[in-house]
């Protein structure tokens, strides 16, 4: 029954995509996002589903759409490059077979995000993929916030979220960082959202959603989310009219949460401060200094899944005893085939220096740009630009936050970012298109400018 409601959907949905192509942009985002043929039993693992939507979805575009002004950024052509080099380390990879098993579902995600702001060219259209992205992700996340009020969400990689699956978005850390990257998109659609116009019922859902997704870390006790909860606080701190009074609210909520805290989440969140009293952080120290090594003897990386060859070695210390009689017991630990934990080591490990250095100016490129349309557009003040600089700072700190929470759980090629960066570009496009709309002056047709819509 599961197989056939969501074919159904899908012919719904693509019936209507024929006669609005961008509706199947959509359909690829939701299926990227959630990936419903996980959810399936047997029909849709054996139909390549995304591949069929995407090739709809770039045809529409092609024969469809309008292509009038089309704007290709800086960092568009920067993740061609990305995607050229990925190309060749995987051809390059120490673990060939393993290598293109990951590169298999890479090469989708860069190129969409490639294509994907080519078809942002309206205010509705950017707000359209921010609200499929901020309800794909929650789907998961409510699941999640609903079994965590239940029963404090069982531990670290215990809680399932809607299937039995730790990889993708259903996997804790990654859900975590996610749900704290949306919540300043969440805020921006509960404000300034056309789509369902803010009332009393779209502010009720998103507050709630938000919730949920401080909830999140809570149920998976990642402690990721714990640092991306404090990232978000901080940079909340940057708009706020009475900073002081926002600071001791925040202080005193956090306080007054934590009896209500499962103990097992304390105990574990206790552990940020001394890496070496658990194996799982200790593993990771020791997992990014064989990286450095190795990518100082192997500048280009080696490749998609480089660190099924590591051979670790480190040491864990734990407190036994009580008082007086504690003793402090030192073990060595080895251990091979870790992975990376940790973005920036991954795409070092994976892609070397040169990757390495794509990556990061996507990824801070997207900060700058930000900030720039920030300042440019407050300068304005105009009725019909309000929405731009509130969007603009909610990708903004939802790229900040990601780029902490990348530090700790390798999602360099994570689909729902490259979304993120998609929306971002798409934005700056259009608004560079509008400005050099509303800057000409016919010299006979005397017509105002342009509005943004």
């Amino acid at each position: 029954m599961r197989d056939l409601a969501f074919v159904a959907f899908l012919a719904a949905f693509l019936s209507l995509g024929f006669k609005r192509p961008f509706l199947f942009v959509l359909a690829y985002a939701y299926i990227d996002i959630v990936a419903p043929q996980r959810l399936s039993y047997w029909m849709l693992n054996a139909v390549p589903i995304s591949l069929i939507v995407f090739g709809l979805a770039f045809l529409g575009w092609l024969i469809a759409d309008d292509k009038k002004d089309m704007r290709v950024s800086f960092r568009q052509g920067v993740m061609l490059l990305l995607f050229l080099w990925c190309a060749y380390t995987t051809r390059t990879a120490d673990f060939p077979i393993d290598a293109q098993g990951k590169w298999e579902w890479v090469w989708k995600a860069l190129v969409f995000a490639m294509f994907l702001p080519l078809t942002l060219r309206t205010r509705l259209r950017i707000e359209a993929l921010c609200l499929m992205m901020v309800l794909c992700a929650s789907s998961i996340i409510i699941t999640g916030g609903i079994k965590t009020l239940a029963s404090g969400g069982g531990g670290y990689g215990v809680m399932q979220l809607l299937i039995s699956d730790n990889s993708g978005l259903y996997e804790g850390s990654i859900i975590s960082t996610v749900a704290i990257c949306i919540i300043p998109l969440i805020l921006w659609l509960a404000n300034y959202g056309t789509v369902f116009p803010p009332d009393w019922r779209v502010k009720t859902f998103a507050y709630a959603l938000i919730f949920a997704c401080l909830l999140i870390p809570i149920g998976t006790q990642a402690r990721t989310g714990l640092v991306c909860i404090g990232v978000l606080g901080v940079l909340m701190l940057r708009f706020v009219r009475y900073r002081f009074l926002y600071a001791g609210v925040a202080a005193a909520l956090a306080v007054a949460a934590v009896p209500f805290l499962p103990q097992s989440y304390t105990n574990r969140m206790a552990t940020i401060g001394e890496y070496k009293a658990d194996q799982s952080a200790s593993t990771r120290v020791a997992v990014w200094a064989w990286t450095w090594k190795y990518v100082q003897q192997n500048p280009g990386g080696g490749g998609f899944e480089a660190y099924l060859q590591n051979r670790v070695k480190f040491d864990t210390v734990a407190a036994k005893g009580d008082g007086p009689n504690t003793l402090i017991e030192k073990n060595e630990i080895v251990d091979k085939g870790r992975a990376y934990h940790s973005s920036y080591f991954e795409m070092l490990g994976e892609q070397g220096f040169f990757g390495l250095f794509l990556w990061l100016v996507i990824h801070f490129g997207g900060i700058v740009r930000m900030e720039v349309i920030q300042r440019i557009h407050r300068k304005r003040d105009r009725e019909d630009e309000k929405w731009v600089v509130p969007l603009a700072l909610a990708l903004q700190n939802g790229q900040i936050i990601f780029m902490v929470g990348s530090a700790f759980v390798g999602i360099a090629f994570q689909p729902f970012v490259y979304m993120l960066i998609a929306m971002q570009i798409g934005l700056d496009t259009y608004l560079a298109r509008r400005r050099k709309e509303a800057a000409f002056r016919p010299l006979i047709d005397g017509k105002a400018a342009p509005k943004l819509a």
